[in-house]
C-alpha cells in the first residue's frame, strides 16, 4: 500500500509540474530577434507570426514615432528569455546600490511619456524631448553595461589575485556633465512645451523694415530671440491691415506708423506688455487698444516668455 500511495503522489507531482511548465510566460526572445526580441517574444506568447508585430511597430513609427516608444517600453518591462526580472524591475530593486540606472530609467520614462502623448500623423519638432530620451537611454545603457563588467578582480590569467577596485575620476565627471546637459535639455523641453515654442521658426535676432504695403507679411514668427518689426515708413491703405506677430521666448518690438488708427492685442504669458503709454506685467499680461479710423492697423503681438513692446514711429 505504501508503494501504491507513493506512486500516486509521484504521479500527482509530475502532473502539477507538467501543468506549471505548460503555463506560458511573456519573455523577449533570444533566438528570434532583430533588436531586443520583443516581437519574437510576443509571437511566441500569442502564437502569431512575428512579422505581424514588426509591421505594426513600423506603421506606428511612421505615424508620429509611437512605435519606437512602445517598443522601448516593452523592452524595459518584458523580461528577457531565461531571466527572472525585467530590466525595469531589476533597476527598481537595485536602486540603492545603483541610483544612476534609476535616473536613466526615469528620464527615458518621462521623455517617452511626453513624446507619446504628443505623437501625431506628422512629427511636430519635439527635438528637445528626443534628446532627453536619448540621454536617458545612454545613461541607462552605460550603467547596465558597467554592471556586467568584472569588478574587484584582475584579468591577467588563471589564478589571478583579487585587486582593489579603482574608481576613475573621469567617469563620475563624465556622468555629472551628462546629467547637467540632460537637465538643461529637460528645462528647454519643458519651456518649449509650456510656452509653445517652435524652434522651426528660428533662433536669434530678426529685423524687418518693409518699405511698402506689398512688403508687409501677414505673419511674423520667431522661436527664441528678438524680433523687431518696423512699419514706420509704410503707407497703409484705406481699411484694415492685419499683422500677426509672435515670439516664443524673447523680445518682440513693433513700430507702427504715426498716421493710422490702432486695434492692438498685445500679450505675454509671463513677462511684460507695453503698448504706447499702457503697461502690464506678470502672468498673462495683456494690453488692448480699440481704435477706429479710415486706415486701421489690426495688430496681434504675443510672446510666451519675455517682453512685447508696441511704439509709434517718430519719423
Amino acid at each position: 500500500m505504501a508503494e501504491g500511495q507513493a506512486a500516486r503522489q509521484s504521479g500527482a507531482m509530475s502532473e502539477n509540474i507538467t501543468e506549471q511548465s505548460a503555463v506560458k510566460r511573456l519573455e523577449r526572445s533570444c533566438s528570434d530577434r532583430m533588436l531586443a526580441g520583443v516581437c519574437g517574444g510576443l509571437a511566441r506568447y500569442f502564437d502569431i507570426s512575428p512579422t505581424f508585430y514588426r509591421v505594426g511597430f513600423v506603421v506606428l513609427t511612421l505615424l508620429g514615432g509611437a512605435g519606437v516608444l512602445i517598443y522601448a517600453a516593452a523592452a524595459l518591462v518584458i523580461p528577457e528569455e531565461g531571466m527572472t526580472d525585467s530590466v525595469a524591475a531589476e533597476i527598481l530593486r537595485s536602486r540603492r546600490e545603483r541610483p544612476w540606472q534609476l535616473i536613466g530609467l526615469a528620464l527615458v520614462a518621462v521623455a517617452g511619456a511626453v513624446l507619446l502623448s504628443r505623437a501625431t500623423l506628422w512629427p511636430q519638432g519635439d527635438a528637445a524631448w528626443v534628446l532627453v530620451l536619448l540621454a536617458g537611454g545612454v545613461i541607462l545603457w552605460s550603467q547596465r553595461r558597467g554592471k556586467h563588467a568584472p569588478a574587484g578582480t584582475s584579468a591577467t590569467g588563471e589564478g589571478a589575485m583579487p585587486t582593489r577596485k579603482r574608481r576613475s575620476v573621469g567617469r563620475p565627471l563624465a556622468i555629472a556633465a551628462s546629467v547637467i546637459v540632460v537637465l538643461v535639455l529637460a528645462a528647454a523641453a519643458v519651456t518649449a512645451t509650456v510656452f509653445h515654442v517652435d524652434v522651426r521658426n528660428g533662433i536669434g535676432k530678426r529685423v524687418y523694415v518693409p518699405a511698402a504695403v506689398a512688403d508687409v507679411h501677414r505673419h511674423y514668427r520667431l522661436g527664441i530671440g528678438e524680433l523687431k518689426l518696423d512699419l514706420g515708413d509704410v503707407q497703409l491703405p484705406v481699411g484694415e491691415t492685419e499683422v500677426d506677430t509672435r515670439v516664443g521666448v524673447g523680445n518682440l518690438v513693433v513700430t507702427v506708423p504715426p498716421n493710422v488708427a490702432l486695434r492692438i492685442t498685445a500679450s505675454a504669458e509671463i513677462g511684460e506688455a507695453r503698448v504706447l503709454d499702457r503697461h502690464a506685467d506678470g502672468r498673462n499680461a495683456g494690453v488692448k487698444l480699440n481704435g477706429n479710423g479710415r486706415r486701421v492697423l489690426v495688430l496681434k503681438a504675443r510672446v510666451g516668455l519675455g517682453t512685447v513692446q508696441v511704439k509709434r514711429s517718430v519719423r
